[in-house]
């Protein structure tokens, strides 16, 4: 059985160590070099690089987050053993683990650390379809003649580059489909790299829930329950009509995902539709004072991706779930595009407004889409509101000192609630 060596890159049969350096950190399948759909998803990602950043954090229990009010954004392997989880309220999580430490999101240093990790990644192929700042799908068909080595060795590569070069760690899934690539990514995390190759791919699925495939939330979830669909056994009782009839469009991709068929391409050169940001709560709420400031929280990360790409967007789009799952979604068109804060924000608040007394809700988004080049965005400002192009001003100016000084050179109040 083809085996590979993760720490010195050595290619062998399968044994329970390196022949080479002795490493028992090995990964072995029958179709280990012949794979070439791969999806690289960093570990922990912020709180790895706040832990680079700080080597006194090395073993301590780090959260991504705002204040007492707010929610964990993420963290490290130490609190998750804990009980944290991202978007569980950061009160509950210093219950669970009041030795933590907490540190703002210094987006910035994530964004310099993506891109790194992307400037190694285009050097073994221009087929990258990046998912968000710490992953994305890689196609490395055809590159084993240029490299002289199978994708499975470039990507092995890779992680050890991640981890020597940007003292960052991540997790390879590798398999002929984009589906399978990241359910692999997930089996073992966190630094790992797992196999599903084409023959065993039936097996594998077969008794594996459902909730696995990518973008299945809550409420989709009790829609299967509801249908009886818990498993991908349970899909395969389906005939491909009746799961149209029963889901619509997504039933054909069920169809297709229980026998393990995915068609997608990775797709370097997919034009982004929107930049969006969603948190789901660990326990429902109402608070006015807690959703205003996830609110402003999320419209500055939807700004600081729109500014780090210079695009800006025409439509302002709010998200909520209820409790009993039911979604609200409520969108309208500026004037002209934005990539501001401040705008997005305001906008986002006053569509909360028609809404807000519709919960408690279990899920809180903003977003913008209908994208352009930002050249020309912001630019009439609001005629009805006579403190919109200093509001303006002072966001430029506060991204230019941020720029300098760092993320959290300056910060509204509403940020910490």
């Amino acid at each position: 059985m083809p085996a590979l060596c993760r720490d010195c890159l050595t290619e062998f049969d399968a044994a329970r160590r390196c022949p080479a350096c002795g490493s028992p950190r090995i990964v072995a399948h029958e179709e280990l070099f012949s794979l070439s759909i791969a999806h690289m998803d960093c570990d922990a990602f912020y709180a790895s690089v706040e832990k680079r950043d700080d080597p006194g954090l090395e073993g301590k229990p780090v959260i991504i987050g705002g204040g007492r009010r707010g929610v964990v954004s993420t963290a490290c392997y130490v609190a998750r053993i804990r009980g944290v989880r991202s978007a569980m309220p950061m009160f509950q999580a210093l219950k669970l683990c009041p030795d933590a430490v907490i540190i703002k999101p210094r987006m910035q240093a994530y964004v310099e650390a993506s891109r790194a990790i992307r400037a190694m990644m285009e050097e073994l192929t221009p087929d990258i379809e990046p998912l968000s700042l710490d992953e994305a799908f890689m196609d490395l068909s055809g590159t084993a003649r240029l490299h002289g080595h199978p994708p499975a060795v470039m990507l092995a590569r890779l992680i050890r580059r991640m981890r020597t070069e940007l003292g960052l760690t991540g997790s390879i899934g590798l398999s002929h489909n984009k589906f399978l690539a990241k359910v692999a990514s997930d089996l073992d995390k966190p630094h790992g790299f797992s196999v599903i190759g084409k023959a065993e791919t039936d097996d594998f699925l077969r008794d594996k829930p459902v909730r696995m495939i990518w973008g299945v939330g809550p409420a989709a979830q009790a829609a299967f329950d509801k249908a009886g669909i818990r498993t991908f056994s349970d899909l395969l009782r389906w005939e491909r009509t009746e799961l149209i009839a029963r889901f619509g469009t997504m039933g054909d991709r069920l169809w297709h995902l229980a026998r393990g068929q995915d068609r997608r391409r990775v797709s370097a050169h997919a034009p982004m539709k929107s930049i969006s940001n969603e948190t789901t709560f660990h326990e429902d709420t109402n608070d006015p004072d807690l959703l205003d400031g996830h609110l402003w929280r999320m419209a500055e990360k939807v700004s600081d991706r729109a500014k780090a790409k210079d695009i800006a967007g025409r439509v302002v789009t709010l998200k909520l779930k209820r409790s009993d799952h039911s979604a609200l979604s409520r969108r309208i068109s500026l004037r002209d595009a934005t990539q501001l804060a401040d705008t997005i924000y305001r906008t986002a608040r006053a569509l909360f407004n028609q809404v807000g007394d519709q919960g408690p809700y279990r899920l809180l988004g903003c977003g913008i889409s209908d994208l352009v080049d930002a050249e020309g965005a912001d630019r009439s400002g609001d005629l009805l509101d006579q403190n919109a192009k200093q509001r303006s001003d002072a966001e430029r100016a506060t991204d230019r000192i941020r720029a300098r000084f760092g993320p959290d050179a300056i910060l509204k109040g509403r940020a910490l609630r």
